[in-house]
């Protein structure tokens, strides 16, 4: 009989059996386009931008290295935890496969996000190392910073896969969330320039999002300029989002699987 993290780690196992058959399918989403992004705003638009208090002594491009980590998880927790999903249960069907056999639909949930999880940590340090080499890291606080960015990238895909997981269509009701969360989230939550740049009336919105938690960590993580309670209460707010996600997620793939 499997034991439970045995069964976790063999739909993880699963995963990996396709991605590394179709992984040049990822490489331009996942890897290039932040990097191009980083280039173009970085050393292009950043070449006409002074360093100041508002980018902390530093220049942009370093500035913005640590936050397009953030935004990198936030991107690509998006593409894996929405039709991915869905092509779990409605077209590749793999999810039924697994619960066929004695992994359970809790299992499944769990490794899900494991493989979530490690993809994030590849990408985001491969994208962290293209960034160092480029000269766009302050100092090794960039280590702790890609840590804090996969935090914040989980924090994001755990609720989204419990959504994805309620989807029966032909994902539809995705195209919402790319447009009027994930690319607004990354625009306003703090990546480009700080919130308080924004008017009063919209900080409140890019307070909630996970993005904004995850880019102030990232940063202070970078420049080594830590304010503990600020710190901490960023943290909880990711884990709690995380937690509740993967609460979600299990009693969602439970609900349709266990039929």
């Amino acid at each position: 009989m499997l034991r439970p993290w045995q069964a976790r780690l063999l739909v993880v196992e699963s995963m990996w059996t396709w991605y590394r058959r179709n992984w040049r399918a990822t490489v331009f989403s996942s890897l290039l386009s932040p990097v191009f992004f980083l280039v173009a705003m970085g050393f292009g638009l950043g070449s006409q931008i002074q360093p100041g208090g508002l980018t902390h002594g530093y220049s942009y491009v370093v500035y913005l290295m640590p936050a397009m980590l953030a935004a990198a998880a936030i991107q690509n927790a998006a593409g894996e935890s929405t039709f991915p999903i869905l092509s779990g249960f409605k077209w590749s069907r793999v999810y039924w496969g697994m619960t066929a056999t004695p992994i359970t639909p809790a299992q499944v949930a769990t490794g899900q996000l494991l493989w979530i999880l490690g993809r994030l940590t590849f990408s985001l340090t491969v994208f962290a190392i293209i960034g160092t080499a480029l000269g766009a890291a302050a100092g090794p606080g960039i280590v702790l910073s890609l840590v804090f960015a996969v935090l914040t990238g989980m924090a994001f895909a755990a609720p989204l896969v419990a959504f994805a997981a309620t989807v029966e269509g032909e994902g539809d009701k995705f195209n919402p969330v790319f447009r009027f969360i994930v690319l607004p989230m990354t625009l306003l939550a703090g990546t480009f320039y700080p919130v308080s740049e924004l008017p009063a009336v919209v900080r409140p919105l890019a307070w909630i999002t996970p993005l904004w938690h995850g880019t102030e960590l990232t940063r202070a993580a970078a420049f080594w300029n830590f304010e503990l309670w600020p710190v901490l209460g960023h943290v909880a707010y990711l884990l709690a989002l995380s937690a509740v996600g993967w609460f979600l997620t299990v009693r969602y793939f439970r609900r349709r699987l266990e039929v």
